[in-house]
């Protein structure tokens, strides 16, 4: 296992984990409610602080699986959670954000996202969003699935600068934001958050990663972890539900790919030569 999970600086100069723990299919099954929680506090034992959950998913019942995990653990987590666009009105955001709260039993979210654009003026979810800091409820905001264009809106907005990350669909064979999201991004020194960073399990199968993954004695969902977690600027956020898949996501953080490796990924899952419109799942 990794001694320290590297970190990350926030616009606002707070470090964050590169490696966190997804919660998207976490809470639709009480059966599976046991192993989840305890892959969560796992996942914080191992130093995998940074944690994403959102009101969508399951309902709200993964924001009640984060609940048990971090009990009296919330000081050492970074909890993010989303806001659906449907609630993204000045009255919405609150009542959303007080619900996530209770579901998750604590009085502040680290970083509070809109899950994706939707039909509110954006300028009314920022003053909501700002509101949402003055009163402590919320440290820092941010957004998810938000192209190029939108992010060049967003922060020509009153206090649209004060954006914090945005979380996209990023891995080996969905690139195609390399093309002009990174770099604005890296360029403005606002972090990505990918989710599905091995494609929902679909890139831990994969005979070209195979390949890379015997010369590293790993797995190819590894290796596929260890790429996304070697791009500038980026904080992969993977979900694992069972206890020896944390271990795994964590030592993919020791994986060293060497100029070979990232030649042979590149003609296997080749870089956009063009703008593409960005995908979300």
């Amino acid at each position: 296992m990794p001694s320290t999970v590297r970190t990350l600086k926030l616009p606002s100069g707070e470090a964050v984990p590169v490696l966190g723990q997804g919660t998207w299919k976490m809470g639709e099954d009480r059966r599976r409610r046991a192993d989840e929680v305890a892959a969560l506090k796992l996942g914080f034992d191992l130093g995998i602080t940074l944690i994403d959950t959102a009101e969508m998913y399951a309902s709200g019942g993964a924001e009640e699986v984060v609940a048990e995990a971090i009990a009296g653990r919330r000081d050492e987590t970074f909890l993010v959670s989303k806001v659906l666009p449907s609630n993204a009105s000045r009255a919405g955001v609150k009542r959303a954000c007080e619900a996530s709260l209770k579901r998750v039993a604590t009085d502040r979210i680290d970083l509070y996202l809109l899950h994706w654009p939707g039909s509110v003026p954006l300028s009314e979810t920022v003053e909501a969003f700002e509101a949402l800091k003055s009163q402590g409820k919320i440290r820092h905001w941010g957004v998810s699935n938000f192209d190029t264009d939108e992010m060049e809106n967003l922060v020509s907005l009153p206090s649209g600068g004060n954006v914090q990350t945005n979380q996209v669909l990023y891995n080996l064979s969905r690139r195609g934001l390399e093309f002009d999201l990174a770099p604005w991004s890296r360029r403005r020194r606002i972090p990505l958050m990918a989710y599905s960073p091995v494609e929902q399990g679909a890139l831990a199968r994969n005979a070209r990663l195979e390949a890379v993954a015997a010369r590293h004695n790993a797995t190819a969902a590894q290796i596929a972890l260890a790429w996304i977690m070697m791009q500038d600027g980026v904080i992969a956020i993977p979900k694992a539900g069972r206890q020896e898949h944390v271990r795994q996501n964590a030592a993919a953080l020791d994986i060293a790919l060497t100029a070979e490796d990232l030649a042979e990924l590149d003609r296997a899952f080749p870089p956009p030569t063009r703008k593409r419109g960005l995908e979300m799942i």
